[in-house]
């Protein structure tokens, strides 16, 4: 386990900014995602959610601020290296290997993670890892809820299995923090729901976290330990989900 720091948050970020040209995308957001929390980052279009995201995991670079990781300074590390130091984030349309089945996509997620040449050449080690490899698989595909599933092409999967799918590689990948943009984006309510009830057994069994931005905040807010609002650029308000409801500025923003 990764030592927690001294306020028990796996992500902090202070004072984040970027700017686009003459617009402020984001001023100086400070945010704190506890370890082992489902935090949600909810607010209209163009409130900088997404920019808020890629920034932290390395897509942009801030003009100001400052990202910790696991109380690392990440700032600015490209993609690739936030993402080897176990922050994934999934995108709002899942990308996995259409045509691999599914126990191969979470198997091609844990091989990506930097395979060592050698071990290839002996054989029976080789062989030992992959059982193990494929039992780990499994075991991952059972607490998001897709064991059922494991031998069907990706592209045969709806809308909610594939997003699980997505949630299931970035696992496999080691992560232990998942930025998820909309994982009920085009689910039925039904399902939907269901998501968030994985999501929630997911952080207790794995000891993962989960950053959501999502639109659909009366299925989400129930299942958030905290909640951060934002409104052009600004972090509006934060809190539990009960706290958040009560806000009038929150109202304000959503029933304008």
């Amino acid at each position: 386990m990764s030592h927690a720091n001294s306020n028990g948050s796996i992500l902090s970020t202070r004072n984040l900014t970027k700017r686009f040209g003459g617009v402020v995308a984001l001023d100086s957001v400070t945010i704190d995602v506890q370890r082992n929390s489902i935090t949600l980052l909810i607010g209209p279009n163009g409130a900088g959610k997404t920019t808020f995201v890629n920034v932290c995991t390395g897509v942009l670079k801030p003009d100001y601020g400052k990202v910790l990781f696991n109380s690392i300074d990440i700032t600015g590390w490209p993609p690739y290296k936030v993402y080897s130091l176990g922050f994934a984030r999934t995108f709002q349309i899942p990308q996995p290997f259409r045509s691999l089945t599914v126990l191969d996509n979470v198997l091609v997620a844990m091989k990506s993670r930097g395979e060592n040449p050698l071990r290839a050449l002996v054989k029976r080690s080789w062989v030992r890892e992959e059982k193990e490899n494929i039992e780990k698989a499994f075991k991952i595909l059972e607490v998001v809820g897709l064991d059922s599933y494991w031998d069907w092409e990706a592209y045969k999967l709806g809308a909610g299995h594939l997003k699980m799918l997505e949630v299931a590689r970035a696992l496999a990948s080691g992560a232990k923090l998942l930025a998820l943009d909309e994982p009920i984006g085009g689910t039925d309510p039904g399902y939907a729901s269901r998501i968030f009830e994985r999501l929630s057994k997911i952080r207790s069994i794995l000891d993962v976290s989960f950053l959501v931005i999502e639109h659909r905040i009366d299925i989400a807010l129930k299942y958030a330990d905290n909640v951060y609002v934002m409104d052009r650029g600004r972090v509006v308000a934060s809190g539990t989900s009960v706290e958040i409801l009560k806000n009038p500025k929150v109202a304000e923003i959503y029933l304008g």
